[in-house]
């Protein structure tokens, strides 16, 4: 099912490097808004940079891929070296297409993290990349959001009717 994530995780910062490594991937690409960092707040910011080093370190490279502009994602994340595609027009699979292709990487390669089914986990699965689930980071979301919410919660009860509840983990397994 196109809108079903194959991973889900409390968290983005519960991911385990050494792990997916193992498991051959080769890139984080993140959603950024209340996935990498909270959308009202900058508090994770470290948290993004140990998580940014941890990856590295493993050997994985980090992405985010957002629907935001040039300027306003450069604006966040350039001071901290995180490469990034924006304009991606989730739920369109063409942002993290755009990506495979920078990167010269395969489709096994790529997790994609996000906060939403309707844009992050059905552009991943779109793609054929493996897509991830997170709660997000902040309960308040902006006004475009609120309503992907509202259908998320339709979704949810819907994949609970038949048998595809969605639960989150600590790790992804």
């Amino acid at each position: 099912m196109w809108l079903h994530p194959r991973y889900t995780i409390d968290s983005i910062y519960h991911l385990n490097p050494e792990q997916l490594a193992n498991k051959g991937i080769k890139a984080v690409f993140s959603d950024l808004d209340n996935t990498l960092l909270a959308w009202n707040k900058r508090e994770t910011a470290a948290e993004m940079m140990q998580l940014k080093q941890a990856l590295q370190a493993a050997g994985i490279r980090l992405v985010v891929v957002s629907n935001n502009s040039d300027e306003r994602v450069g604006k966040v994340l350039t001071p901290w070296g995180i490469d990034f595609i924006a304009r991606a027009r989730k739920p369109l699979p063409s942002g993290i297409l755009r990506g495979l292709r920078k990167y010269d990487l395969s489709k096994k390669q790529v997790l994609m993290v996000g906060d939403q089914l309707i844009t992050d986990v059905q552009a991943a699965n779109l793609a054929g990349v493996g897509s991830v689930l997170v709660k997000p980071l902040v309960e308040t979301d902006k006004w475009n959001t609120r309503i992907n919410r509202f259908f998320e919660k339709i979704i949810f009860a819907i994949f609970t009717l038949t048998g595809r509840k969605v639960t989150f983990e600590e790790q992804l397994k």
